[in-house]
C-alpha cells in the first residue's frame, strides 16, 4: 500500500499507531482493498520520493468501511456522485505493526523481481494499493529483516 511519505507517511502512522486508509480513487485499487480480510498484513511503501520503496509494515483491523472523504465537500476526495445510501468508495483500518531497519527500494525490487512477481515493479504502475503473492510476501520479509 503505497503513500507519499509528505502526505501520510509511515511515522504518521506510528504515531497514530491505526488509521483508514481512505482516499482511494481507482477502482482496481479499491477492489484489492476489498479483496482484504482482518489479519492480512500489507507493506507500507513510501511513494513519490526519493528513494521510494517499502519502509515497514501494516495490519487489516477493520474491513468495508463506508470512506467518509467521498461526502465531504471540503475533501479533495469529495466524490458528488457518491450517495449515502450506495456509497462508491470504502476503505480499510490498518494498525502499526512496525517500520524496518532500512527501506527496501524500489531500484533493489527491479533487481530482485520482475513484473509478474511483484507488480509495483511495473514501469509507469500508478496504482497505490497492489496484491503480493505469499511466497513474495515471505521473501520480503527475509530481505527486509527485523521490525522496530
Amino acid at each position: 500500500m503505497k503513500s507519499e511519505p509528505d502526505v501520510y507517511g509511515i511515522q504518521d502512522l506510528a504515531r497514530e499507531r491505526e488509521t483508514l486508509w481512505d482516499g482511494i480513487r481507482n477502482y482496481q485499487a479499491r477492489n484489492f482493498m476489498r479483496s482484504m480480510n482482518i489479519g492480512d498484513q500489507a507493506f507500507f511503501y513510501h511513494s513519490n520520493c526519493k528513494p521510494p520503496g517499502i519502509v515497514g509494515l501494516m495490519e487489516v483491523v477493520e474491513t468495508g468501511l463506508t470512506d467518509p472523504t467521498q461526502f465531504d465537500p471540503s475533501s479533495k476526495y469529495y466524490d458528488p456522485a457518491s450517495k449515502q445510501e450506495s456509497p462508491r468508495w470504502d476503505c480499510v483500518r490498518l494498525r502499526y505493526v512496525g517500520v524496518f531497519a532500512e527501506l527496501l527500494s524500489l531500484d533493489a525490487l527491479r533487481e530482485t523481481y520482475n513484473e509478474e512477481q511483484l507488480t509495483v515493479v511495473r514501469r509507469g504502475n500508478r496504482l497505490s494499493i497492489l496484491p503480493v503473492a505469499d511466497p513474495i510476501a515471505t521473501d520480503l520479509l527475509s530481505r527486509l529483516g527485523t521490525l522496530h
